[in-house]
């Protein structure tokens, strides 16, 4: 919890972090000449609004505040954040979503939302989600005190065309975190749909928790306790094995640098005549999705 705080204040100095990271924020006569190089004063001034506003109570008030940013963003974000929690988004790293609704720390509670588009105004993105700060920066627009840059790609669809091409692999990259977790679900509810009439519970119930878990995961992230009993359930269920297999090889089209722009497309094209030729109907349906998908 405090190690992170520390960080924080060593990178601060770091001249080549702040070179690397400050791209974009002001750089004016105050940030020079007040903010860098009296950083301390904002804190002292703090204390004496907390004291002028609630006296000496304001005291408690002031060391609240003090504690807020190092313990709540360095130690809650940056620890529980990538430990405990949900994922919507298999981002490359370990962050979670605390709860649905950020409400402490300005929205930084949707911490896996904000790793997968790091750069968007908003870090809410299920329906259910809520992220006070993104209802802050839409009241500060609305009175034209704010304006939004960026917002996180949405997936766009249209006519189905006969063959995938160089268009919808481009939308295929640019889109690929929300349109794996739709293929994830529908691993998941593969899982869950075979499951019910599966009579290979023998296996156990341990096994069936452990794959409703990770089954849509990156290989990556996978831990190696776990692999045997997601071997089993795709031995017991073929279809749902041969979308893990396609799954990684639609993975390898954003993440195979070697192969130039045609080859990509030509990869594309296989992976979705296989996709509807196996007869799986999660497969083909999303392979119609990858031929309709556009920038």
């Amino acid at each position: 919890m405090l190690r992170g705080y520390e960080l924080y204040r060593a990178e601060a100095a770091n001249a080549q972090t702040i070179e690397r990271f400050g791209h974009g924020t002001p750089d004016d006569w105050i940030e020079r000449h007040v903010y860098a190089g009296h950083a301390n004063w904002g804190i002292a001034l703090l204390l004496v609004i907390d004291l002028a506003l609630f006296g000496v109570i304001g005291l408690t008030v002031w060391a609240a505040q003090m504690a807020w940013t190092p313990v709540m963003a360095a130690g809650v974000i940056n620890g529980a954040g990538h430990f405990w929690g949900y994922r919507n988004f298999e981002s490359p790293d370990a962050s979670t979503n605390l709860l649905p609704w950020g409400l402490l720390i300005a929205g930084e509670e949707l911490h896996n939302n904000h790793h997968t588009y790091p750069t968007s105004a908003r870090l809410s993105v299920k329906r259910y989600e809520f992220d006070i700060g993104w209802f802050y920066i839409r009241s500060l627009e609305r009175l034209g005190l704010a304006k939004v840059k960026k917002h996180r790609p949405r997936v766009k669809l249209g006519e189905i065309r006969p063959v995938a091409d160089g268009r919808n692999l481009e939308a295929l990259i640019q889109n690929r975190f929300e349109l794996m977790a739709a293929y994830g679900k529908s691993m998941r509810q593969m899982l869950l749909a075979e499951a019910a009439s599966w009579n290979g519970r023998r296996l156990g119930e341990g096994v069936l928790r452990a794959a409703k878990a990770w089954i849509h995961r990156d290989a990556e992230n996978i831990p190696a306790a776990v692999l045997p009993k997601l071997q089993a359930i795709r031995t017991a269920i073929p279809s749902l094995d041969q979308m893990v297999v396609m799954r990684e090889e639609l993975r390898a089209l954003w993440q195979n640098r070697a192969r130039t722009q045609d080859q990509l497309v030509a990869d594309l094209q296989s992976w979705c005549q296989r996709a509807e030729a196996s007869g799986v109907a999660a497969l083909q349906e999303f392979s119609l999705r990858l031929r309709a998908v556009r920038v």
